[in-house]
């Protein structure tokens, strides 16, 4: 029963929002319609989440309009073949995700990376429903072209049309602060519907969507061969990524909040299958999102069966309703679609990066400025590298701990972020914070050098290993060559607390005969405290 009704509320909610995402995708209303009936069934024969619903999403909506243009080359049909062309390749490439465990992909795109893109896709969004909105013909490639031609057409702008839906994003406003989890949105659809077949508004120039064909999809196959690979996969890759990453960051938060968990491998069967079943009824790539998961959630969803009932739903609809559909006005499709992405635009989380992380607000708004710039498809894409290298760039500038000790105590410290540690008379200890790797070896040993090229009747250089998990070869010849310059200028040396793979490597790249290997399972403290006994804390006597 509670299925039941979360089936048939998420249908009411589907029906508006995926005429409007098909009209950004460019393909014909019904399509989008296509899209939650076919993948909802898909994802609920494989997928594991209870409450996710699968569905066109803005983003992918707007990366199909982005890519596909240029490769059908006007042609409608081959258009909307390449859409099921791309829905099919996604679920290929799913099934090889799933073979091999790539359930990584949700950690390539860190959450400061997510908060930009998110807000890219959102302006880049909005910007292209303006024209609808306005009812002039807007026009252009990117945020700032599309932009640039509207400005150029304010002229032009259709008043009655812009009344039109202005008043529905209002509503959509209201109804989302006062009527959570009701069908608002098809209460306003079916509002403009019957307002604008009572006063004739089509006769006065407000775009409608026209007649919307009945009936179910034409299951037929996609049309392989009409796109080379290195076309395709760029599209399919992006359309994954996106997917993956969207549908397994909501479906956590549902999981987390009912008490069961999600198997992130398990979704790619899940996401697979709603687009392999899209792609044979001439749909276009699906994912789960999260508002309409939220509905679905909202009204009391217990098991993917609400999207079982939420496709028969909408099976009728195409079957017996469509009419009612042709004076809609795209004008309020656009309110639509501006209430379902305004919230991606996070101003709030955006000026938060900027107070706590500068490095964080840097990514955000390298994904924000290249979706605006290049595109959904591009700035996804682009987006996943920023990841990948500022995890790098994170990973070669480790915090280096110069350790002093706390008063009164056996324990050290960084310097640098305790006040009142004692410092180390004729001694450097520092501890690397990271493991040692290729990409920050080179920082460590210019770090060290540079500290003792400042300090005084050092005898003593101490390496800290307890805050490193790991150590690669050129980690193990950076310690090496630090051996070796200490040695040149007469300074001792020595490592304590490796761990036992740190051991092993240093063991077998020859660091037992530079440095005394019976150190390395010894703390600090045990160290220093020797040669406190002995002097060299207090300067008194040679290491």
């Amino acid at each position: 029963r509670h299925d039941a009704i979360a089936g048939v509320t998420l249908a009411a909610y589907a029906i508006p929002v995926s005429l409007a995402y098909a009209g950004l995708a460019g393909l014909p209303p019904q399509v989008g319609i296509y899209g939650y009936m076919l993948g909802g069934i898909g994802y609920a024969l494989l997928g594991s989440s209870r409450q996710l619903a699968v569905g066109p999403t803005s983003a992918i909506s707007l990366m199909m309009a982005g890519a596909l243009g240029t490769l059908a080359g006007g042609d409608p049909i081959r258009y909307a073949q390449i859409a099921g062309l791309a829905a099919c390749a996604v679920a290929v490439l799913c099934l090889i995700a799933w073979v091999f465990k790539l359930s990584i992909l949700v950690r390539l795109i860190s959450d400061s990376i997510l908060v930009g893109f998110k807000a890219g896709a959102g302006l880049t969004i909005i910007m292209s429903q303006l024209p609808s909105l306005l009812g002039v013909t807007g026009g252009g490639h990117n945020f700032f072209d599309r932009a640039i031609r509207i400005s150029g057409q304010l002229g032009d702008i259709h008043l009655l049309a812009l009344a039109i839906g202005v008043v529905a994003i209002l509503l959509l406003l209201l109804g989302e602060r006062l009527l959570p989890g009701r069908p608002v949105g098809l209460t306003v659809v079916a509002l403009s519907i019957l307002i604008a077949t009572l006063f004739g508004l089509p006769s006065m120039g407000v775009a409608v969507t026209g007649k919307v064909p009945e009936g179910l999809p034409a299951f037929q196959l996609p049309g392989f061969g009409m796109l080379e690979f290195q076309e395709l996969f760029p599209i399919a890759a992006g359309c994954l990524l996106l997917a993956y990453i969207e549908g397994v960051s909501a479906a956590r938060g549902f999981a987390a909040r009912h008490g069961y968990s999600l198997d992130v491998r398990q979704e790619f069967l899940g996401l697979g299958a709603a687009n392999l079943a899209v792609a044979f009824g001439s749909g276009y790539p699906v994912a789960g999102g999260l508002s309409q998961s939220a509905v679905n959630d909202t009204a009391g969803a217990r098991t993917p069966l609400a999207l079982v009932f939420c496709s028969m739903a909408l099976a009728l609809c195409l079957l017996f309703f469509t009419g009612v559909l042709t004076n809609l006005p795209k004008a309020v499709l656009a309110g639509v679609v501006f209430i379902a992405v305004y919230k991606l635009v996070d101003v709030r989380a955006l000026l938060r990066m900027w107070r706590v992380s500068r490095i964080d607000f840097y990514a955000a708004a390298i994904a924000l400025v290249s979706v605006l710039l290049l595109g959904i498809l591009q700035g996804v894409l682009l987006a996943a590298l920023a990841s990948i290298f500022l995890l790098l760039g994170r990973a070669s500038r480790p915090n280096i701990a110069f350790l002093g000790r706390l008063p009164g105590t056996g324990r050290y410290s960084d310097s640098a972020r305790h006040e009142g540690v004692e410092p180390l008379v004729g001694v450097i200890a520092f501890r690397p914070e990271a493991s040692l790797l290729y990409i920050n070896a080179e920082t460590i040993l210019e770090t060290v050098l540079n500290a003792l090229q400042k300090s005084h009747d050092v005898r003593l250089v101490v390496c800290d290993l307890s805050a490193s998990p790991y150590i690669d070869l050129a980690g193990a010849r950076m310690l090496h060559d630090l051996h070796d310059e200490l040695a040149s200028r007469h300074v001792a040396f020595c490592i304590v607390g490796a761990h036992a793979q740190l051991r092993d490597l240093l063991r077998a790249e020859g660091l037992a005969e530079k440095t005394d290997s019976g150190e390395w399972l010894r703390t600090l403290d045990s160290v220093l405290g020797e040669g406190r006994d002995g002097g060299l804390m207090s300067g008194k006597s040679d290491p």
